[in-house]
C-alpha cells in the first residue's frame, strides 16, 4: 500500500511538514508515517562519551555520575522524540488522515533508505532544528536526504500554503519527464494551472521537448503555459517562482542540462534556499 513518510525534528518546519503531508494524503488517499530519527550520539549511554577527557586518578564516583548523566540525556532524548511524534501525529490526524508514528535510532541516510522501501513520497523540512537562520543555512541533513532517497522528495517551506499554481522546471531529461508524467497521472494536481519553464538556449530540440511535455499535460486536462529563457537555472527558476506567485516548484533531481549541476555539491542547498516555495524533486 502506498504511503507518505514525514520526517519531523521538532523545529518550526515540522508543522509545515505535517501540513504538507496532510494535503498530499487527502489528495491521494494515502496514510502517513511520521518518523523522528535520533542519531546514535543522542542515544548512546556509554560512560566513555563523557569520561574520556578525565585524566588519571579520577574518582570512580565521578565516572559513575557522568555515566548516569549520559543515561539521563539518552532517556530525555527518547521522551522528547516521542513527544515530537505524538504532536505531529495529532496535527495530521486532525485533518482526517490515517497516521502512524515511529521513533528510529541511527544514521539518517540508512534509516531513510529502510523506511522508504514501501513509501511513495518523502517529506522533509527545508531547515532543521539546528539551522542557522542568520546565514540561511540548510544544514547537511537535507542534502543527504535528497541525494540518498530513491523516492520523490517534497521539501516543505516554512509554512504551508494552498497549492493552486505549479511551476515545472523542465530540461527534457529523464527525471523531468518522470515528473511531468507523474503530474499528468496524479489526481493531487487536478484542476491546477501549470507553467513549464526551460532554462537554456531555444534550440529546436528544446522547443520540441517542452511542447511534447505541454501536450501531455494538456491531454490530461491541465491549463498549461510554457517558456524557454536563457540564464542561470538557479536564478531564473527562483525569480519566476516568486514573481508569479507559484505555490509549488516541481523538478527532476538529475537531468541533461545545467539543472543537473544543482544537485551535485553545494548548489543544491543554494537552489532550495533561493526558492521560498516548497520543492518537489523527482529522481
Amino acid at each position: 500500500m502506498s504511503k507518505i513518510i514525514a520526517l519531523v525534528d521538532g523545529s518550526i518546519y515540522s508543522e509545515s511538514v505535517c501540513d504538507h503531508a496532510a494535503w498530499v494524503a487527502k489528495g491521494k488517499g494515502w496514510p502517513v508515517e511520521v518518523i523522528h530519527i535520533l542519531g546514535r550520539r543522542d542515544e548512546s549511554a556509554d560512560p566513555r562519551n563523557l569520561s574520556g577527557n578525565i585524566g588519571l586518578g579520577a574518582r570512580t564516583a565521578l565516572l559513575n555520575e557522568l555515566a548516569d548523566l549520559d543515561a539521563q540525556r539518552s532517556k530525555l532524548a527518547r521522551k522528547r522524540g516521542q513527544a515530537i511524534i505524538e504532536d505531529a501525529s495529532e496535527r495530521i490526524s486532525a485533518e482526517g488522515v490515517e497516521v502512524t508514528g515511529r521513533l528510529r535510532i541511527g544514521d539518517l541516510v540508512e534509516t531513510l533508505r529502510e523506511a522508504e522501501a514501501d513509501a511513495d513520497l518523502v517529506i522533509v523540512g527545508k531547515r532543521g532544528e539546528a539551522a542557522d537562520f542568520a546565514s540561511m543555512h540548510l544544514g547537511s541533513n537535507l542534502e543527504r536526504a535528497v541525494r540518498s532517497s530513491t523516492k520523490p522528495v517534497l521539501v516543505a517551506s516554512r509554512a504551508f500554503q494552498p497549492v493552486k499554481k505549479l511551476l515545472v522546471a523542465f530540461d527534457g531529461g529523464q527525471s523531468a519527464l518522470k515528473a511531468v508524467d507523474h503530474i499528468a497521472r496524479s489526481e493531487l494536481f487536478a484542476g491546477l494551472s501549470i507553467h513549464l519553464l526551460t532554462v537554456g538556449s531555444e534550440t529546436t530540440e528544446a522547443k520540441r521537448a517542452i511542447e511534447g511535455a505541454a501536450a501531455l499535460l494538456k491531454g490530461a486536462g491541465y491549463e498549461v503555459t510554457q517558456e524557454i529563457v536563457q540564464g542561470q537555472p538557479e536564478t531564473q527558476i527562483a525569480e519566476r517562482a516568486e514573481a508569479h506567485d507559484f505555490d509549488l516548484l516541481i523538478m527532476g533531481a538529475y537531468g541533461h542540462s545545467r539543472i543537473r549541476n544543482l544537485f551535485i555539491g553545494s548548489t543544491t542547498t543554494e537552489m532550495i534556499r533561493a526558492c521560498k516555495v516548497p520543492v518537489l524533486l523527482f529522481r
